[in-house]
């Protein structure tokens, strides 16, 4: 009877996988959960931090949706390669855009979300302990998920006074012998940086000269860009490199989760064993409704530029309030800006506007240390709000 009242009156101990030590909460989800929490409180905080689109799709995709979804035999599982129609509509995307040609059949791969493809990326190529390069700053998720991997992470700078492009010469002088991966992200977030066909040249070069697979992550061509470039248009490209698109920013569509990756054939299918076995597919009606919004027309992409150019003059003003200084020339849906000396860090100026003003900036602090004396606006706010921040954080 002792016995028995031990074990029930005993608590289990349980414990999490080691991999969960070396990642946190994602930073934008303790933020806006402390948002709410402000706002709960009457405090109406005007949040200019995630880079969420607030603009619909065409109206086309829209109503190809609802159609496609009244149908009665539309709601079963579908193909892991995604249906044929999405892939064909990728293709003739990118040699509309980017003017080159891919194999729909071979070469392309949907996936729910680009987010989902970094890992799938990262588990089909790094072993525990192997290397990956990642950028300084960076998107965050490139280095939870190397960790999630159990890969050893290997930073590279991006500089301002670089162009935020990585140093060759630097990397050069690194030890390199276990890298399999490096991420690059152009046009770049967070610093609104462009890419150009000599870089891509180079990231090629180097990546076969090193055996190391590069991942182009290109979710921006399509916001206040002129120049839309793909990795894959160098010559060779598709022998080392991966890229990742999304319709997340250039169709409105983040909620969607829709994107794709392209490279080789044999690339392509090593991606497919492991997405295989963790997803069952898209819903084909939002395929079917993708592949439409892939034939939005150049009026209708002028016409989110034009609403985001005039975001963007707005958010010039609220960093010259800020005494930020930054570069007039970054693409994208973000201005990221340098913040004045009197301030210790981005994040104590960030927490000063939010707590003060009731107004969330995002600090550069989160994309890398390179980061920690600059700012990021997002343009997915009406004109209303920005011009709201002006007068809020006016002296």
């Amino acid at each position: 009877m002792s016995n028995s009242n031990n074990i029930q009156g005993d608590k289990p101990q349980i414990k999490p996988a080691n991999r969960l030590n070396t990642v946190s909460e994602y930073y934008f989800s303790a933020k806006l959960r402390e948002i709410a929490e402000m706002n709960a409180a009457g405090k109406n905080v005007l949040n200019l931090g995630i880079g969420n689109p607030d603009l619909p799709p065409s109206a086309e995709t829209i109503e190809t949706l609802c159609n496609e979804a009244q149908k009665p035999n539309v709601h079963g599982y579908q193909s892991y390669v995604g249906i044929s129609e999405l892939r064909q509509g990728f293709a003739d995307w990118y040699r509309k855009w980017y003017q080159m040609d891919l194999n729909p059949a071979t070469e392309i791969q949907p996936l729910i979300g680009s987010k989902e493809g970094i890992l799938h990326i990262t588990l089909a190529f790094v072993n525990p302990g192997d290397g990956v390069l990642i950028p300084n700053p960076g998107y965050p998720t490139y280095q939870s998920v190397s960790r999630l991997a159990e890969a050893n992470l290997i930073t590279y700078d991006l500089d301002e006074t670089n162009g935020w492009q990585p140093d060759f010469d630097v990397l050069e002088k690194m030890d390199l012998s276990s890298v399999k991966l490096m991420w690059v992200n152009y046009p770049n977030m967070p610093t609104g940086a462009n890419a150009t066909p000599e870089l891509f040249e180079k990231l090629v070069k180097f990546g076969k000269k090193h055996s190391i697979v590069i991942c182009n992550d290109n979710p921006y061509s399509f916001i206040l860009n002129e120049h839309k470039l793909s990795i894959l248009a160098v010559e060779g490209a598709r022998d080392i490199c991966i890229e990742l698109n999304s319709m997340s920013k250039s169709h409105n569509m983040a909620g969607w989760r829709m994107a794709m990756l392209a490279s080789n054939e044999q690339f392509v299918k090593w991606v497919l064993a492991v997405k295989s076995n963790v997803d069952s597919g898209m819903f084909r009606p939002m395929m079917v409704a993708a592949a439409q919004a892939l034939k939005n027309s150049a009026e209708w992409h002028n016409e989110m530029n034009n609403v985001y150019s005039k975001r963007r003059e707005l958010a010039y003003k609220i960093m010259d309030v800020l005494q930020c200084k930054y570069d007039k020339n970054q693409v994208g849906m973000f201005i990221w800006a340098k913040i004045p000396d009197n301030w210790k860090d981005a994040g104590e100026l960030s927490d000063n506007i939010l707590y003060e003003k009731n107004v969330f900036i995002t600090p550069g602090f989160i994309f890398g240390s390179n980061g920690n004396r600059y700012l990021r606006i997002s343009l997915c706010s009406p004109e209303s709000m920005l011009e709201e921040v002006i007068e809020r954080l006016a002296p």
